[in-house]
């Protein structure tokens, strides 16, 4: 299915156009059918004469709602470029002309409107300026119809020209990768809850999938899908879908969300970029305060040149936006620049890498990076994605890269096969030499671990992680990779180097050894060790000792004849005091009781009362 945007100055009759060619009104805000004006995003839906169906999505024309229209044409296929035939090229024309050539939209139609309101001979020449004015835009050779939308003449027309001309598009949206839905609207609908709208890239969607809203992190579930008001099981990329969705409240979901499979899609505030000046537009100065719109959100930032000070209009550079809040992207998606004050598009451009380290700037190092993210093969990319030695998720990876999971099938083999690229378990990547920095810093921080605390069993595996600054969800596939290696041991909680065994040296292993002895003088109210923390968890480690409670120990041995005998005593007589366990083994009610309690807490044993029953 294709999408289809309107595009042109206000009050040049999209909207009309729009309702004439599907029936459907797009002004859906009543203040729009007031003002005859369209202010935020319309949407309907039309069968062309071949049978295909297309969304079309209608965008306000007037210059203060140009960020509702930059809103809603980041996903669309192919554009209609409404020009009015009595007023002909108009500023905002000329604006949303070269957003569309920004965003990389090299379709579409130009619907010459309101043709009953002049004459042939006018006609002509409106055509004519049309023609110069496009001459050197992506839409230069697109075709030209003129309509009328009030007597329907050449609406007929414009439905066969845009069936032809979809005929000759490829699919926009890549359906091998993760899906992700930038959301345009989001809305409740009495008893089914939150909805939100957007045009799907990159993957399909299904009811009862888990999805996760970003850049909050808010999970969900999808509920229900619709496009066309119909509903569907599975939404395909390039459709214009509504998702019901259950666990998330619709005002916590708003235009600039992005709906995308849990894990997939992580929000930066840095991007790398390639950046081109309109021509008409004033220069861009290093650090200069920008507006940035891409897919349906927009974040205010600067603007760091990395190799210009300036950019004159009409040139291409290399540049790193710093942005003032989160947004969700992939490597490969097209963005708009503003400046907020006057109101203007100045420049647009395509990300490059969505999740760069901050770069110093005249470095022939990054450029040459840069330019290889953006025009190097698959592997390439890839293995540029992880040059800079971190342990990445796989999705983030192919994000950064921008390649399609197909691409990735394809490149990542031989790459883990040359040993390039290392796989951490299923979900993870990093680069060799990545990997080898990694496991020397591992290496250090539990030797230097081992050297501070040498009875402890090894680091805690949360401590080494946060050391390290591993990702969370990534840290067991580190472990098992290096467990692999057999340079490491590692139980639940713990992590060591796989040489090194936890040892007392001789003087504590003397003063154990004592400590034990006099506990075996009493062993059933025994002293409480004088040990320093650090043995004492060792001993307890080795099982030399069992604690009770926290400062009453007891013997193994001990332990296991007064559990036995408790347990016996309770089959015996059907329930225990704990005057009959003080008594039977001459010791304090304070040792009974606390026995009693550690016992509780083993569920071996259940208080009923006062008495003890086997649990």
């Amino acid at each position: 299915m294709f999408v289809i945007g309107t595009a042109g100055h206000v009050d040049h009759g999209k909207s009309t156009l729009v309702k004439a060619l599907t029936g459907i009104d797009p002004d859906r805000l009543v203040e729009e059918q007031q003002r005859e004006m369209t202010i935020d995003l319309g949407f309907a839906w039309l069968t062309l004469p071949s049978g295909r169906e297309v969304s079309l999505i209608d965008v306000p024309g007037h210059e203060r709602f140009i960020k509702n229209m930059l809103a809603g044409v980041g996903g669309i296929d192919a554009v209609l470029l409404v020009i009015a035939a009595d007023e002909a090229v108009m500023p905002q024309t000329r604006e949303h002309l070269a957003i569309i050539d920004l965003l990389g939209i090299r379709h579409g139609i130009v619907v010459l409107s309101k043709v009953d309101l002049v004459d042939a001979e006018w006609l002509a020449l409106v055509r004519d300026e049309v023609r110069a004015t496009l001459a050197e835009s992506v839409l230069a050779t697109a075709p030209v119809v003129p309509v009328s939308a009030r007597t329907g003449a050449g609406l007929a027309e414009l439905a066969q020209t845009l069936d032809r001309l979809l005929d000759t598009l490829p699919p926009r949206n890549r359906a091998n990768g993760a899906p992700r839905l930038a959301i345009d609207r989001s809305f409740a609908v009495a008893g089914f809850g939150t909805v939100v709208t957007g045009v799907l890239r990159d993957g399909p969607l299904s009811i009862g999938q888990e999805v996760e809203i970003v850049p909050q992190g808010l999970r969900a579930r999808i509920r229900g899908l619709q496009s066309h008001q119909r509903p569907i099981e599975q939404a395909l990329p390039g459709t214009r879908v509504a998702v019901n969705l259950a666990g998330v409240h619709y005002r916590d979901v708003g235009r600039g969300d992005v709906l995308a499979v849990p894990g997939t899609l992580t929000p930066t505030t840095l991007l790398d970029a390639q950046v081109r000046v309109v021509r008409d537009a004033p220069p861009l100065r290093h650090n200069m305060a920008l507006d940035l719109f891409i897919g349906s959100s927009e974040a205010p930032g600067r603007l760091a040149l990395l190799a210009a000070d300036e950019l004159a209009p009409g040139e291409a550079g290399w540049a790193q936006i710093r942005l003032a809040k989160p947004v969700a992207a992939v490597a490969g998606d097209r963005f708009i620049l503003r400046i907020p004050s006057p109101s203007q598009t100045v420049a647009g451009g395509v990300v490059v890498d969505p999740h760069p380290p901050r770069h110093r700037r005249f470095r022939a190092d990054v450029i040459a990076a840069l330019a290889l993210r953006m025009q190097g093969s698959p592997a390439e990319r890839i293995g540029q994605a992880l040059a800079d030695g971190r342990p990445r998720l796989r999705a983030e990876v192919m994000a950064a890269a921008g390649v399609t999971e197909t691409e990735a099938a394809a490149a990542l083999p031989p790459l883990l096969a040359n040993g390039q690229i290392i796989a951490l378990g299923n979900d993870g990547l990093i680069s060799a030499a990545g990997w080898e920095a990694l496991r020397a810093t591992l290496r250090a921080t539990l030797a230097s671990y081992h050297q501070r605390f040498p009875l402890r069993r090894g680091m805690p595996r949360e401590e080494a992680r946060q050391r390290l600054q591993a990702p969370a969800r990534l840290w067991p596939a580190i472990l098992a990779t290096a467990l692999a290696e057999e340079w490491i041991k590692a139980d639940e909680t713990t992590v060591r180097l796989a040489d090194v065994t936890p040892q007392p040296t001789a003087g504590q292993r003397r003063q154990l050894d004592q400590q034990l002895a006099a506990m075996a003088r009493t062993p059933y109210a025994p002293p409480t060790p004088d040990l320093d923390g650090e043995l004492l968890a060792w001993a307890l480690d080795q099982g030399l000792l069992v604690k009770i409670a926290p400062d009453l120990y007891l013997l193994p041995a001990a332990y296991s004849e007064m559990v036995a005998w408790v347990r016996a005593a309770i089959e015996t007589q059907g329930s225990l005091t704990v005057a009959q366990l003080r008594d039977h083994f001459g010791i304090s009610r304070r040792y009974a009781v606390a026995l009693l309690e550690h016992l509780d807490e083993r569920r071996i044993t259940r208080r009923r009362g006062d008495e003890r029953v086997l649990a």
